[in-house]
Formats: C-alpha cells, structure tokens, sequence
C-alpha cells in the first residue's frame, strides 16, 4: 500500500511534466496546422476531390473537421490520463470511472467517423459500401490505434512509476538498478512507441532501438564497474575512457563479423546502412555518453561526500547535546543537597520535609521528562517555581534578601527543550545572594507575539576567599549557549549584561 501510494505521489510529479509534453506536442500539431491554411490551393484531398469531380470546400472539408480531430487527439487523451485513469489506480468511484472511460472511447470513435466523412468525402461518395458502414468501420479503426498506444503508454509509465518509488530498495537489492535508467528506459520506450506508431523509416528506428540501450548499458557499465575500477590509476578518465573504447571495438568487431556471415562477405547496400549505424553509434557513446557518464559519477560522489559529513556532523551534535544536558543535572542535584543541608541545620523537620517534597518533584522531572526533546512550557515553570520555592527556604529568615518572580501561565500548550531556563536562575542565587548584604533577585515570564521572553536581574557579590567554586565559572551557562545553538539556531536571542554590581539576563525564543 506504502509503494503504490508513493507511487501516486510520483504520478503527481510527473503529471506537471507530462501536461507540458502534451501540451507542447499539441502546440506544434497546431502550428503546422495553421500554416497549412495559408496555402489553401494545396490543401490536403483537394486533388482528390476534383478527380472525384466533387466540389472542394475548404472549411467544409478540411479546416472544421481536422481542427474537430486535432482537439479530440488532444483532448480525450489528456482527459483520460490525468483525470479517469489515476482514480481508477487509486480505486476512486471505480464503476463510474470504468463507464466514463468507454463513454469517452465511443465519443472518440463517433468524432473520428464523422469527420472522417468530410475529410474524404470523395471516397464515400464513390463507394459501394453505404457511408455508415464505412464511417463505423473507420471509426473503430482510429479507436483501436488509438485505444492501443494509451494503453501501452499507461502500461509503461505506471510501471516506470511503481519501479521509481521501490527504487531505493531495488539497488540496495540489485546495484546496478538507478533512477537514472529508469527514468531513461521510460522516456526510450514512450518515443519508440510513437516511432513505431508514426510508421517512421526503418533506419530511423533502428537508430533509436540501437543507441538509447547503448547508452543506458554503458551508463550503468560505467557506474558500477569501470569507473571504480579506474579511480586508482594515474590518469582515472583516461582509463575509463579507453575500457569504453575497448569494449564498442569489440563490439562492433562482433557487429562486422555477423554482417560478414549472413551476407557472405559482400557488403550490400541494404546492409551498408546498418554497419554504418554501428560505427555511428560508437561514435555518439565515447563522445557523448562516456563523459556524461563520468560527470554523473563525479557529483553522485561529491553527493555522498556531503552527506557523510552532514551525517557526521549531525552524530557529533547529538552526542554534544547528551553530553551537555547529562552535565547539568549532577550540578543541580549538587546544589539542591546543599540548600536541604543547610536548612536542616537552621530548623527542624517542617522546612526539611517541604524542601525534601519539592526536590522529590524536581527530581522527578529530571527523570521522567528531561531526557525528552520537547516538553510543555508548563512543566518546565513548575520546575522552576519549584526551585526558586526550595531557594526560599533557605533565604525566608533574611529580611534583606528580595526573591521577585513575575512568571505568567496563562496561554495554551507551547512545546520547548527542557532545561533551558534553569542555568540563569541557578546562576542568580549562585552569585546574586549573599548573607551579609542586601541581595535582590528578579525573575519575569512571558509569552508574547510568538515568543517567550526571560528575563533574570540580579545583585552580584564577590566571592568568598574559601569558596571552592570562587574561581569557577560553572557548566551551567555554557551549556545553556551551546543547546540554544543546537536546539534553535537562528530562532533564539541571548543578551547578557553585566556590571560589578548587577546582573542581567534576557533571553528570547522564537516558537515554530
């Protein structure tokens, strides 16, 4: 079901291409038309009509008629293509489709009859046969021609489109299977359906038939086999390209010896042509074929180059961004002990008790949602709530300690990376409160215009000479940089200011 609905989705793609052939084809049949009407001494079936010894009028028997045909070539073709067949692919309203598709086939048929009457006026008119028969039995003809050409087409393209979308799994099956040649095996057949159809000269489609999988052989030889196999030679196209050159001499060595054989070592000159089409051949793949195919070759490469380095690239990020978020939770847990260590040494169980509750809800969010890429914005500000609620505990008693928090909760479901705001507020208390000074700390949430806004202000104070992380920076918001690049590059504004006595964060995300 997957392969024929992509198969679908290629039909899609192809219809634009496929309108703008038709299209152009008809702009071409039409063109010669009108140029046709310029000359209307020499119309066609005129001469046959004065050796009738009927009167010829133009519009009458040529003009109206062929213009009625070219449009239903045109457009009963075009209809069936794009519109009836593709709904009974996709089993879409299938009997309707069935009888809509006859109904335009017997349209077809009566349209043709008719005009064939005006056309060739001069052979009813001399004919034994009664002119419905003859307009029935011509009918059916042009029907048949016509009923047999879309339905080899519809064969081949649909084919073509259901090899197209297994094509990945064809050459990881068989390597020499590419969409190039699919796609080249296609278009060959389509034109070689409407050479023959066109009863074009002899020599015309043997060209066609011999050098079209010429070329599509040689492609795929070269693909992937003698172009590999001469990447290590000094001069890699100059062997690939005499190996090419060697394998068309024997081939038409071969191509020599079996016209040496049927015709008795006497060149004819029905056969000249077809050892001349030979030597031509050879000629259009060396200069033609054999470097397209060492271009293609050259950018498949550079191709899978480029996607090697992304795919590398892409590995090292993931594995920095693991790396980074598995760095700050061991530093928050860190931290979070230390403020329940201190507050059970200032007081007795009810303050523990309610820091020990909220580390146990923060610690469940480290666990269960913080390993994942995105989570609710909500949850990530009841985690910070959280935090700045167990750092209150710890600060309540100081009348000169000023904690501010405006963080607003009112708007729908917003998906975000989790633990992207925590760094700043941990940085905040970390050197923005101080026991011995007046300290302040203000936080402020919003969301607005597609965005959320955050920002941090904080007191700063010098470091005690006997603090162990007086002299460190911490992870925290080099970590948070570094995941904003990974996470939304281009789509986050970061702007950290700073004197000796303040601090300042202000960080915005823009929401996909």
């Amino acid at each position: 079901m997957d392969t024929m609905n992509n198969a679908l989705k290629l039909n899609t793609t192809f219809a634009k291409i496929e309108f703008w052939a038709f299209t152009t084809v008809f702009a071409f049949v039409l063109f010669f038309f009108i140029m046709e009407t310029f000359d209307q001494e020499n119309a066609p079936y005129k001469s046959s009509f004065e050796e009738a010894n009927l009167p010829f009028q133009f519009y009458k028997h040529f003009f109206i008629p062929q213009l009625i045909r070219d449009l239903t070539l045109f457009l009963a073709p075009l209809y069936l293509n794009f519109f009836v067949v593709p709904k009974l692919i996709s089993k879409h309203r299938v009997l309707f489709n069935i009888v809509l598709f006859v109904l335009i086939i017997v349209l077809f048929g009566v349209v043709f009859g008719i005009t064939d009457y005006y056309l060739r006026a001069f052979i009813y008119s001399t004919s034994r046969e009664p002119a419905a028969q003859i307009m029935f039995s011509q009918g059916l003809e042009h029907t048949f021609i016509l009923f047999s050409v879309f339905s080899i087409y519809s064969i081949i393209k649909y084919i073509s489109l259901y090899l197209l979308a297994i094509s990945g799994r064809l050459e990881a099956k068989y390597k020499f299977v590419r969409r190039e040649a699919i796609v080249a095996t296609f278009i060959w057949l389509v034109i070689l359906l409407f050479i023959v159809q066109e009863n074009a000269p002899g020599l015309a489609t043997a060209a066609w038939i011999i050098a079209i999988p010429s070329a599509i052989l040689l492609y795929l030889a070269g693909f992937y086999t003698l172009i590999p196999s001469s990447l290590n030679n000094k001069h890699p196209f100059v062997s690939y390209a005499l190996k090419n050159a060697l394998i068309l001499f024997i081939i038409l060595m071969a191509w020599g010896l079996i016209l040496k054989l049927v015709v008795g070592g006497v060149i004819h000159d029905d056969v000249a042509p077809l050892a001349a089409l030979w030597i031509f051949n050879s000629v259009l793949q060396m200069f033609i074929t054999v470097p397209v195919t060492w271009l293609l070759y050259k950018r498949h490469m550079k191709g899978n180059e480029q996607l090697n380095v992304l795919k590398k690239e892409l590995g090292q990020s993931a594995a920095s961004f693991d790396f980074l978020r598995s760095q700050i939770n061991p530093h928050f847990l860190f931290n979070a002990l230390n403020t329940i260590y201190g507050t059970a040494l200032q007081e007795g169980a009810d303050r523990t008790s309610e820091a020990v509750q909220k580390l146990g809800d923060m610690m469940r969010f480290m666990l269960q949602e913080n390993m994942q890429e995105k989570i609710s914005l909500i949850r990530e500000i009841d985690y910070l709530n959280n935090y700045i609620s167990l750092q209150k505990l710890r600060t309540a008693t100081n009348p000169e300690i000023r904690i501010e928090t405006e963080i607003e909760t009112t708007f729908n479901d917003i998906q975000v990376a989790p633990m992207l705001f925590i760094p700043f507020v941990e940085n905040a208390f970390k050197h923005g409160i101080s026991f011995r000074e007046p300290s302040y700390i203000s936080i402020a949430l919003e969301v607005k215009n597609g965005s959320v806004n955050f920002d941090v202000r904080n007191s700063r104070h010098p470091s005690l000479a006997n603090d162990p992380e007086a002299d460190k920076s911490g992870i925290g918001l080099t970590n948070v940089k570094q995941r904003l690049q990974l996470l939304y590059p281009g789509k986050h504004e970061l702007v950290i200011q700073e004197t000796p006595k303040d601090f300042f964060v202000h960080l915005m995300l823009q929401l996909s």
